[in-house]
């Protein structure tokens, strides 16, 4: 009734056309007046203004900090903790003998000491230790008190007079001062505090090395690269025996390998011989000879061996089943292509040097076990031994050798070995031989079966010399 018209006719009442909020005079005049802050009260004002000065400042350190890598806090703190670590370390630096103090003590102990009657040796009872301890302390310091502990003492064997002699103690004493002075230089090189060094840690301890080694003293500037690489590896090969990038510094410290780099302090032309500087790993004339070896082989000059030029390896004596072993374990795989494109680089070559040189030690034969184990079971049987060894058997009989029985060569591979399991060889089982070296050598290397075969002769020629 409400919705038709007077005179009864319906229809649809014409709408308003609303305009457009934007058009409308008063709504840009209220956007302009609160756009501009000019209707604000003050603290509106600055609230506005605090946050747009917030917002510069936050986008300025993420710039930085985008650019820096690294959150500025962090590297604020990371700052801090490296000076901190730094003091420390020095600290602890002073605390330690130096030459001089480590010369005062040696004529501390010459001059309190007493010769033995029977031997001639220069010996201490502990009322003698005492005595140098208090005359050492007034000469050098408190810092030298630490090595006259009671403890210390009974550390060294001791004649029926209860004394002991005092060149063993000094070197203890020189031995522990080298250690502790080598574990803060290691630790000042460990950037992020974590207990390993990473390669290039490594190679700057062994630089900073160089020139206190008088062996190394003249190393050519050029090759002094090279020769850290050379050295860190071992280092690497025996302490980071899973890969993993980064050596433990406490390894590193109790390892073989700091010794035998600290060998090369003795004075080479009074003190090594040839043939001792040739079988250091560390030694100017081993690294030479792993460069001269490594470009000797890499024909093509490309900086990588395949696996056609490692068969020159050591004048072709190594089986092609264990050079092609070698790749499939121990090349990384998307180096230098995949499949047979894959090469060994400098990197892998020391490691492949390294193994074979140390075959008798856990990491070398660890190394030559993966290559051995042929089918990736974690043992060997008496079918992988007959594959290997074909391949030896090959190149004995090429080298004009009489002819054997691989049969034979198996069960004395056995009987050598005595595996837990009279069905299987493991590592644990090479290991535990004694003689897992020997094993090794006898399955990849033509060469080491023949030392095998004639190590009656090699013994007795060792032999006739020291008669002589």
């Amino acid at each position: 009734m409400y919705s038709g018209s007077s005179d009864g006719e319906t229809h649809d009442a014409p709408q308003r056309k609303i305009p457009p909020a934007s058009s409308m005079l008063w709504v840009r005049n209220l956007r302009r007046f609160i756009g501009s802050g000019a209707g604000l009260g003050s603290e509106a004002l600055m609230e506005l203004e605090t946050k747009r000065i917030l917002l510069d400042i936050f986008k300025e350190k993420q710039k930085k900090s985008a650019e820096a890598g690294t959150i500025p806090n962090g590297s604020i703190s990371h700052r801090v903790q490296r000076l901190a670590k730094y003091r420390f370390l020095r600290k602890q630096s002073d605390l330690l003998l130096n030459a001089d103090d480590l010369d005062a003590m040696w004529v501390c102990l010459r001059e309190n000491c007493v010769i033995d009657d029977a031997t001639g040796a220069e010996k201490m009872n502990y009322e003698d230790f005492c005595h140098i301890a208090t005359v050492c302390t007034e000469q050098i310091g408190p810092k030298c008190r630490r090595f006259f502990s009671p403890s210390n003492f009974m550390k060294f064997e001791k004649d029926e007079q209860g004394r002991i002699a005092i060149l063993p103690f000094y070197l203890y004493v020189m031995r522990t001062v080298s250690l502790t002075q080598a574990r803060i230089d290691m630790s000042e090189l460990d950037e992020d505090s974590d207990g390993f060094l990473q390669p290039h840690e490594m190679e700057a301890y062994i630089r900073g090395l160089i020139p206190n080694l008088a062996q190394l003293r003249d190393m050519p500037s050029a090759f002094v690269q090279m020769y850290c690489r050379i050295a860190a590896q071992k280092f690497f090969f025996f302490c980071d025996p899973h890969r993993r990038g980064k050596a433990c510094i406490k390894k590193v410290l109790l390892s073989n390998c700091l010794q035998e780099l600290m060998e090369l302090h003795q004075e080479s032309e009074e003190e090594v011989t040839d043939t001792e500087q040739a079988e250091n790993w560390f030694s100017l004339t081993s690294a030479q000879r792993i460069c001269d070896m490594f470009l000797a082989l890499d024909k093509d000059t490309n900086g990588t061996l395949s696996k056609q030029e490692l068969r020159e390896y050591a004048d072709g004596t190594l089986t092609d089943i264990f050079i092609e072993r070698v790749y499939d374990e121990h090349i990384r795989r998307g180096k230098s292509g995949s499949g047979n494109a894959r090469e060994m680089d400098f990197e892998c070559f020391l490691d492949f040097v390294l193994a074979l040189e140390n075959k008798d030690t856990p990491e070398g034969l660890t190394y030559l076990f993966r290559c051995l184990d042929l089918q990736g079971r974690g043992y060997l049987t008496t079918a992988d031994i007959h594959s290997l060894f074909r391949d030896v058997h090959h190149k004995w009989i090429e080298g004009g050798n009489y002819e054997l029985c691989i049969e034979d060569v198996r069960d004395e591979i056995w009987d050598m070995v005595k595996p837990a399991d009279p069905l299987k060889v493991t590592l644990a089982d090479l290991l535990n031989c004694k003689q897992g070296g020997t094993v090794a050598s006898m399955l990849i290397d033509v060469r080491g079966f023949w030392a095998h075969d004639n190590r009656e002769n090699l013994l007795q020629e060792e032999e006739e010399p020291e008669e002589e």
